[in-house]
């Protein structure tokens, strides 16, 4: 049997399923709900305020990474299911109550949806668990991180305001912030709860009506938030879910001439399509990218707070996670001892299954599996050391989709696994020779997402803080993305906009000037 305990360090396929019918909670109820989902369940997606499936019938089986077996199964919307979505989106914005709704109103609804997440917070974590093959302590993290979003942006949503402007004699201009109307969400599938809940709630909380276009690899969860928006009183039309594959339902929902923005996260070629998809309709969007974030380690850091944080910022989620912290640089005087030390930790690492709570999971499919390990197979033959490898447990599934943790170091800084986003728990090493090189090792790749300082000198915690090129630094720490309350976006090919806390709110509203000439 595998150990339970919990650890220091802190693809789906076409099917037709059986005759659909929606997950209730009872289905998921039970003492083992923290580590297993009932089987065989067809999820519906959410259109108008309706469960329904895909208008041709087709589904999409749904496979938990951590055996590889088919427990569940998702509608395979196409074009005219995201045609139908998106004009039950627009309808609720024109005609509907929702954008004239008062602004307290509206958080009141996404305070309502909060409350329902704590009361199926259990529910939730073990579906995100087995969805994604995240162990069960981080899909409860995700739970509480998503509670989060939907509290602070029912507290938000009456807080945003114009201004007036100083203007000619006669006249007075003021601003209004309004909401741009039907918002497209794609969201992906290694965080689709918080990434969910921190896209429609600030959409939300500002009057637009959303349709979300979850990853087919991880939809489930998307698909019960949006019956609990239901439930806590949201009108239909506002808050719809289609499921099925990017290159059909996602291609169409970003094209729509009905969309007014759209948001999305994930690789750089596919933000490329979409955005090209937008622009046709000339549509605003906001994109995060990926990253490939550097933490730098002075000589004068503190290095016992420092090496759990440099480990679980490239395992948290099996390192599939967009502000992993892939690349640690460490100044030569205590390059060794890190290094060390870090070697120490990692042959310590084990994967395992979700319902395991081991170290890290496995990746989300196949493919992403084999990509990782393709990255490290070629680092090795290209002459990059190992210096440490973690280990799959000896009783993980054989159909599981594991990738064991990887040390790499001394690692040149124009190799691929220096450069590219592995997407893995695949960590490199790097020495540097004083700030200046650290600074520009720091920005030496096309990312510029997040970034950590370790130094307590604290003049240099604020000139590389200002010099490194990501859109959030955190100094003797490492967030892995940030709080709620704090902007989250990237500079260069990590993306462009910003999410997470009140400057969200900027995206998802446009501004309005009026003047009047009142003599």
């Amino acid at each position: 049997m595998l150990d339970s305990a919990s650890r220091a360090g802190a693809p789906a396929g076409h099917g037709t399923g059986a005759g659909p019918e929606s997950i209730t909670t009872g289905q998921i109820m039970g003492s083992h709900l923290s580590t297993t989902v009932a089987e065989g369940l067809a999820f519906m997606q959410i259109v108008d305020g309706r469960k329904v499936d895909s208008l041709s019938g087709e589904r999409i089986d749904v496979a938990c990474p951590s055996d590889g077996k088919v427990f569940a199964s998702i509608p395979a919307s196409g074009s005219a299911d995201v045609d139908t979505a998106v004009k039950a989106a627009h309808t609720a914005f024109s005609e509907g109550p929702w954008s004239r709704m008062p602004a307290f109103e509206r958080g009141r609804l996404l305070t309502r949806l909060f409350n329902l997440i704590g009361e199926h917070g259990d529910e939730l974590a073990a579906l995100e668990s087995r969805d994604t093959g995240k162990p069960v302590r981080q899909g409860k993290a995700d739970v509480a991180a998503t509670m989060r979003y939907y509290e602070f942006y029912g507290g938000a949503a009456d807080k945003m305001h114009g201004d007036t402007i100083p203007f000619l004699n006669g006249y007075t201009a003021l601003t209004l912030r309004e909401p741009h109307g039907v918002v497209a969400g794609i969201i992906p599938w290694n965080y689709p709860l918080q990434i969910l809940a921190r896209v429609a709630g600030a959409a939300l909380a500002m009057g637009n009506t959303l349709v979300v276009k979850p990853a087919e690899d991880a939809s489930l969860s998307t698909i019960r938030i949006a019956e609990l928006a239901l439930e806590a009183g949201f009108p239909a039309g506002v808050f719809n879910v289609i499921t099925g594959y990017g290159a059909e339902a996602g291609a169409a929902l970003s094209a729509h001439p009905l969309v007014d923005y759209v948001t999305f996260t994930g690789s750089p070629l596919t933000g490329t399509r979409i955005q090209q998809a937008a622009a046709v309709n000339n549509r605003g969007v906001t994109m995060e990218l990926g990253g490939k974030s550097p933490q730098i380690v002075f000589a004068d850091a503190d290095l016992d707070a420092a090496l759990p944080v440099l480990v679980n910022a490239i395992i948290q989620n099996g390192g599939q996670t967009c502000s992993a912290g892939s690349r640690v640089l460490i100044e030569k005087p205590v390059y060794e001892a890190v290094a060390t030390a870090l070697e120490e930790r990692f042959s310590k690492l084990v994967a395992g299954p979700h319902d395991a709570d081991l170290d890290l999971g496995p990746m989300i499919n196949r493919k992403q599996m084999e990509r990782v390990t393709g990255y490290v197979a070629a680092a090795e033959e290209a002459g990059i050391p190992v210096l440490a490898r973690g280990s799959v447990h000896a009783d993980a599934p054989a159909g599981g989709y594991y990738a064991p943790p990887v040390l790499f170091g001394s690692v040149d800084p124009q190799a691929a696994i220096a450069q590219e986003e592995v997407f893995g728990p695949v960590l490199s090493l790097f020495a540097f020779d004083g700030e200046e090189e650290a600074i520009r090792l720091a920005n030496s790749t096309e990312y510029g997402l997040v970034a950590g300082v370790w130094t307590r000198d604290g003049a240099r915690q604020h000139r590389v803080a200002k010099r490194v090129r990501a859109g959030q630094v955190f100094v003797n720490g490492y967030g892995a993305g940030g709080g709620i309350e704090l902007p989250f976006g990237g500079f260069k090919k990590s993306g462009h906009g910003r999410e997470k806390g009140f400057e969200a709110l900027f995206d998802m509203s446009a501004t309005k000037t009026i003047v009047f000439n009142h003599g």
